[in-house]
């Protein structure tokens, strides 16, 4: 049986982003995701994406697609950065996982003051970072800062990481009314990990809680999340790619769903190879089932055109960088609600594809069983409520106001 062909590796329309050293990248994601795979279950039963397979990416200058070249990065469109998660994504989602949200972080680090990057990278500009955006932490200013407390969920690869982004809330500048998100940038010595993932999907990616009691995080190591002005994003004045002027969900509502459309990638694979080999115990042919027909097909169109969509929407997000626009909120509520869908559609499909599979294909010896509990679990990340974020963009479709402080 002929491998399938990745139609998202094609062109693309303007592909011109897709430089010699990115189809590099790119390609190399796809070397290392046979032995994630071969990593998967184990990375399943502990809870933990292995050591190796973070080297692996570390290595490959994966991680590393969207920081800036003055530090080493490859500083690249966002399209190949999330054609390297979802290579990844078929061999291991939990891996995939913890990369999208690690690796947009030296995007983000971009933001900060010099300082602040220098903190963190000088030494060495693979350190990698954290988070948990939740604006949970409790900071009270002083002299040079803030103390800073809180508890925080989900911080996915954490025990992987040197320093963290936690979310906070501080009072707009210049007095203006009202509270606005900020994230915090701190040490692995100023937080502990509360090692309690123990989750229906997702396992591998030990999103842990996080602990801060009373530490001092200086002014520098902030950075007003949605302020999208260079005011409030400082980092440019050395970073001063079009790539570092995307708003900020722009880059991050992707790294919790590209994964997802991988892991069905993955899943489809699993089920070409199954499904072509297997026979009942009453003598029927898998490959001869409709339902397993359908399943297949339905699945390859909707990864098909989740895939364009997300190259379309990101060549429209790279053109307004590149020209100093501003997307109407219209499309950019439109994006955020296409993002959120991604799970959700994965996972009904990755389900056809679970109850194609027959009695025996429900063992957990099955490579979909695995799959299908991850975009499960996926689902349940708040930037991925498919309804909530129809219903934003919907009812300013209708007149109301924007209430989405991220869009």
């Amino acid at each position: 049986m002929s491998e399938q062909t990745n139609l998202f590796d094609m062109l693309d329309g303007d592909d011109s982003y897709m430089t010699p050293e990115a189809v590099a990248l790119v390609k190399a994601a796809r070397e290392i995701a046979p032995r994630l795979k071969d990593r998967a279950k184990m990375t399943d039963e502990t809870g933990s994406v292995p050591v190796e397979s973070v080297k692996e990416i570390i290595e490959a200058g994966l991680f590393r697609i969207l920081q800036p070249k003055r530090w080493g990065g490859s500083e690249m469109d966002p399209r190949v950065f999330y054609k390297a998660q979802m290579a990844l994504a078929e061999g291991c989602m939990s891996t995939a996982w913890i990369f999208g949200v690690i690796g947009v972080h030296y995007w983000q680090l971009s933001l900060f003051p010099e300082k602040a990057q220098q903190e963190v990278l000088a030494d060495n500009p693979a350190t990698l970072i954290a988070s948990t955006y939740m604006p949970t932490g409790q900071a009270t200013k002083v002299e040079g800062g803030y103390r800073f407390s809180g508890k925080w969920e989900f911080s996915s690869g954490v025990e992987h990481c040197s320093w963290i982004f936690l979310g906070g809330l501080l009072p707009k500048p210049n007095g203006e009314e009202g509270l606005e998100h900020t994230t915090f940038l701190l040490p692995a010595s100023d937080f502990k990990i509360e090692q309690n993932w123990d989750v229906h999907g997702l396992r591998g990616t030990g999103s842990h809680d996080i602990v801060v009691e009373d530490v001092f995080v200086p002014e520098h190591r902030t950075q007003r999340t949605n302020n999208y002005s260079d005011a409030g994003c400082p980092g440019r004045e050395t970073n001063s790619s079009w790539l570092y002027k995307i708003p900020f969900i722009q880059v991050f509502q992707r790294a919790v769903s590209s994964a997802c459309m991988g892991a069905l990638d993955g899943a489809v694979n699993e089920f070409r190879t199954r499904a072509a080999a297997h026979i009942g115990k009453h003598g029927a042919k898998t490959a001869e089932d409709v339902n397993a027909q359908m399943a297949v097909t339905e699945a390859m169109i909707a990864s098909d055109q989740l895939k364009l969509v997300l190259t379309r929407n990101y060549q429209r997000i790279v053109d307004n960088a590149m020209n100093g626009t501003t997307m109407e909120v219209e499309e950019r509520l439109l994006q955020r609600a296409q993002s959120a869908r991604v799970p959700k559609i994965c996972a009904e499909l990755a389900d056809e594809l679970l109850r194609a599979s027959a009695g025996a294909g429900l063992r957990k010896s099955n490579p979909i069983e695995r799959i299908n509990r991850d975009l499960k679990q996926a689902r349940a990340h708040i930037a991925n409520n498919a309804d909530a974020y129809a219903r934003a963009h919907g009812a300013v479709m209708l007149g109301l106001p924007n209430m989405d402080p991220f869009v």
